[in-house]
């Protein structure tokens, strides 16, 4: 409990400077590193022929998808042709077609979900021009798309800024420095950095073992921050290699968390100083009272689901405990003794609610209450998330909250001071459709179809969990997987790409519609009675209305895997 405690004060004293840092960049105000990184940014605009004019919302879009669909050409024909390219000292052939659609499209989506080990199935060239290149333009392209959107709600300025200027400054001035500082610390704890080939070793037992090396430290330091996932090996960092200590461990949970919430604290800043001269009569707070709702209703749901993860981990397996096993240090079923429940459900949660993906336990172990939460969390996908995409959904709850408190009082909605009409709530209502569409729609299809059905590993109501948790973890742009999944198959890498790519295209594009949309309209003075939006009854209400969107939306899904897993397991 203790090391929880400890890693969650840790966030919370890092957050704000970093949500700062991130307001002096999206805003293009002055920070201590610029004398370093102007230089470095105007070379590359310069190399780049890049030109910093102000964008609307489809052209910042129509840049990004553009941007975005180079990157996968590119990556693509490299996994098809790595067999015979250079930096491939153990000789790991082409990957195979639908494989290589799946990953392409993973890893530029910031999904990361792994449908191969790989220490075998991928070269040391295509681990660092493809997936470690795509881990930092991905997330840069999330965090761009976030810092837009910020934009169109502020209403400060004349546009929403310039894609590749925003891309470019959150590289190099946010992920590269920190992503170069986490890896130093992997590998003062043990991770390995280096381009050998694997080395065979002979054990204590007097067996020959073969041990995979590569650059690990490098891929593990930005798939954290960026929140990415994935792994350089199958076990993920479960493997002592990728998590060597505890400490790694903790900073790889500070790593996941520090830039979604710091996008919160983004946020609240760039409201806050939207007002003109004369309306501020204070400085600038340190997140602001819109940030601070937003902040504490993602907090209040992160804190269920960590606190039923825990116990329900920490009561241990009943059908275990009848059989004669002792269940004192609860389940243990796939977690590693150096982090034990603690760690373990606080990675799970940590992991899918900040939409990062990486694992430290089998999730596919869980309890059926622990493994609920990491699921929920994925369906929800508005748990702090990762690259701005928590922030971003939370905000369309928000505005349904608004829109649905405004029925009831007979007024016209409105939020961040814009009038919230009928264009917004239909963009609203996509961004919010969508993501259960891709998960019901392609679950459905997967249990109705021979090829899903040769996928499930598992009988009843847990198998019927792999196939919701594979498709929320691709939907949410998460990557964790149940791992029961037989998934390396044409059917699950070609449908769990599409809900991939769906999954985070078409809800940037709407959510960048909707900025663009309140950009452009006037702002609307406060009445007595205008519904306030910066206080804690607003907290509570949306809380409220996401628990309740959810449980009309997945609870039948939910009732069908998890729930009556856990109702057989128990009575």
């Amino acid at each position: 409990m203790l090391q929880i405690l400890l890693t969650l004060a840790i966030f919370l004293i890092l957050v704000i400077p970093m949500g700062n840092y991130m307001y002096h960049i999206a805003t293009k105000q002055k920070t201590f590193a610029d004398p370093v990184f102007n230089r470095v940014d105007n070379c590359i605009f310069k190399i780049c022929r890049i030109e910093r004019q102000g964008m609307n919302w489809k052209q910042y879009a129509l840049n990004l998808i553009m941007a975005n669909a180079v990157m996968i050409f590119v990556g693509y024909l490299i996994l098809r042709l790595q067999g015979l390219l250079m930096g491939n000292p153990n000789g790991i052939g082409g990957m195979e077609a639908s494989l290589s659609f799946n990953t392409i499209i993973s890893f530029m989506t910031n999904t990361n979900l792994q449908h191969y080990s790989g220490e075998s199935g991928l070269s040391y060239l295509s681990q660092m021009l493809v997936i470690i290149f795509m881990m930092f333009t991905s997330a840069a392209s999330g965090y761009a798309a976030c810092m837009a959107f910020c934009r169109g709600l502020a209403g400060k300025g004349k546009d929403l800024g310039n894609f590749y200027e925003d891309m470019v400054r959150i590289t190099t001035r946010i992920l590269i420095p920190f992503a170069f500082l986490v890896a130093l610390l992997l590998i003062s704890q043990g991770t390995p950095q280096t381009l050998q080939a694997n080395q065979t070793v002979q054990t204590i037992e007097g067996k020959l073992q073969d041990i995979a090396m590569g650059p690990v430290a490098a891929l593990e330091s930005i798939k954290h921050l960026g929140t990415n996932g994935g792994g350089f090996f199958g076990a993920n960092s479960s493997t002592p290699f990728e998590n060597p200590t505890i400490i790694s461990d903790i900073a790889e949970l500070i790593s996941m968390m520090i830039l979604p919430g710091a996008c919160v604290v983004t946020f609240g800043k760039m409201i806050h100083d939207r007002k003109g001269k004369k309306e501020k009569k204070e400085r600038l707070p340190m997140i602001g009272r819109q940030g601070r709702v937003i902040f504490g209703a993602m907090s209040v749901i992160f804190m269920i689901g960590l606190t039923l993860c825990f116990f329900s981990e920490q009561a241990g397996n009943p059908a275990l405990e009848q059989a004669g096993l002792s269940q004192d240090m609860g389940s243990m079923e796939g977690k590693e003794v150096r982090f034990g429940i603690a760690q373990s459900a606080l990675f799970t949660t940590v992991t899918t609610s900040f939409t990062t993906g990486t694992v430290n336990n089998m999730h596919d172990t869980l309890t059926p209450l622990g493994g609920m939460v990491p699921l929920l969390h994925m369906m929800l996908n508005c748990v702090f998330g990762g690259k701005g995409v928590g922030l971003m959904n939370m905000i369309m709850y928000a505005i349904l909250a608004v829109f649905l408190c405004g029925l009831m009082i007979g007024r016209t909605p409105e939020y961040l001071g814009k009038k919230i009409e009928g264009k917004e709530m239909k963009l609203v209502a996509l961004v919010l459709i969508v993501h259960p569409l891709l998960i019901l729609g392609f679950s459905a299809l997967a249990v109705s179809t021979t090829a899903g059905l040769a996928g499930i590993t598992n009988p009843g109501f847990h198998g019927l969990s792999q196939v919701l948790y594979e498709y929320s973890s691709s939907a949410a742009n998460n990557g964790s997987g149940f791992e029961g999944l037989a998934d390396n198959t044409v059917f699950w890498n070609v449908t769990a790409g599409l809900a991939m790519f769906f999954g985070r295209y078409l809800a940037i594009i709407a959510q960048l519609a909707i900025a663009g949309s309140l950009f452009a309209k006037k702002r609307v003075n406060e009445t007595i009675g205008t519904l306030r939006t910066d206080n804690v009854i607003f907290t509570v209400i949306l809380v409220f209305v996401v628990y309740i969107f959810a449980a009309l939306t997945f609870f039948p899904a939910l009732a069908l895997g998890p729930i009556a897993e856990h109702l057989t397991l128990w009575f």
